[in-house]
């Protein structure tokens, strides 16, 4: 890449250290991943190997400076600095994939562990998904999807009744299939109580997001075969 005086549009990787700038040239989706500890060269990263004090008029940085900031002149060890030090700058198209993933990764925490107080069973996705338009949400790109989590409710709340439910549950599983489900109850809650009947067969009580109740039967009866019985103890 040649970066020339003319006013020309690309992505940086910006570090500011000791009163110096110092910045790189990038792919800022591959920059990210990067960022993210995925297997990303790092020559993929950048588009090129310079490192600059304004890319925009074509200025590198000082070797001197480098060395002294960073104990190195290596571009290639300064980059790496940069980026996981510095400020990346996004695309449009990458900000876009964010919030829509943070928006799917919000819904479906709210279809797991939210119900209809009235019926207490889970709303749908669909309708959770027109509460976003109506109540207008907005994703903040910059926070994790755990954390906004609950003023989002607070705003779908106004649209759609919601509360987040858990159910203590009660399971029997015939003894040929105690052994193997026991994965399952660990990854759908907390198990209370393992009870291990003489005849081989499991009874367990295992607390769980009452959004989860029917996927956690379902899965239950796939293994069993329809064999499991079950019993919800508590709301809470």
């Amino acid at each position: 890449m040649s970066l020339t005086h003319e006013k020309v549009s690309f992505n940086l990787a910006k570090l500011k250290k000791a009163g110096n700038n110092f910045e790189i040239v990038i792919d800022s989706d591959k920059a990210m991943e990067y960022k993210q500890g995925k297997d990303v060269d790092l020559l993929d990263v950048l588009k090129d190997e310079k490192v600059f004090s304004d890319a925009q008029k074509g200025l590198l940085a000082s070797e001197h400076a480098m060395k002294e900031i960073f104990k190195t002149s290596d571009s290639l060890e300064v980059a790496k600095i940069i980026l996981k030090d510095g400020e990346v700058q996004l695309t449009a198209e990458y900000r876009a994939k964010v919030v829509e993933e943070k928006r799917r990764k919000i819904i479906e925490l709210i279809h797991r562990n939210g119900v209809d107080p009235k019926t207490h069973l889970p709303h749908p996705v669909t309708r959770i998904e027109n509460a976003f338009a109506e109540a207008k949400v907005h994703i903040d790109q910059n926070k994790s999807a755990e954390d906004q989590l609950q003023n989002i409710l607070k705003e779908l709340m106004v649209v759609l009744p919601i509360k987040f439910e858990m159910k203590e549950v009660a399971v029997k599983i015939p003894s040929e299939y105690g052994a193997k489900s026991y994965s399952i109850l660990k990854s759908f809650g907390r198990i209370l109580r393992d009870d291990w009947q003489t005849d081989g067969s499991l009874i367990a009580v295992i607390e769980i997001a009452a959004g989860l109740e029917q996927e956690f039967y379902d899965k239950l009866n796939d293994l069993t075969h329809g064999g499991v019985e079950s019993k919800v103890l508590k709301i809470i």
